[in-house]
């Protein structure tokens, strides 16, 4: 299996982590009686921890697609070189380290490492090219 295949894997993998961290986090706020219920109504806003969480599981929705769409460009046309592995392995790793990061609330930080995450894509796009 080709790194960038696994790489999507691994990135898959991650997703559910985020989802998990912000669904748990937004429980603790909302509480489980929110969470198990209908969500009917005005939802209350999430603040602090949980709503840097959600955003950060969000901005992750935003980026995977074109991620995950560029390394099976990458693979059908078998068009895979060091650069599309390393494309692959710094959007994985960029993400890993963005949750964390946005989470505790380092700002200038959290875009420098969304931006490496984006250069993996474009790294990707790149070798398809």
């Amino acid at each position: 299996m080709s790194v960038e295949l696994q790489m999507l894997g691994w990135s898959v993998c991650l997703g559910l982590l985020y989802l998990v961290v912000a669904a748990s986090l937004s429980t603790q706020q909302r509480g489980l009686t929110w969470n198990a219920g209908n969500r009917d109504g005005e939802v209350k806003p999430l603040i602090g921890v949980a709503a840097r969480a959600d955003r950060a599981y969000r901005n992750f929705l935003e980026t995977f697609p074109f991620f995950a769409a560029a390394v099976l460009a990458v693979v059908a046309q078998g068009s895979g070189k060091g650069h599309s592995a390393m494309g692959a392995e710094l959007y994985f790793w960029a993400r890993l380290v963005y949750l964390p990061v946005y989470i505790v609330g380092i700002p200038y930080l959290r875009t420098a490492v969304w931006a490496v995450s984006i250069a993996g894509v474009v790294m990707l796009l790149a070798a398809w090219l």
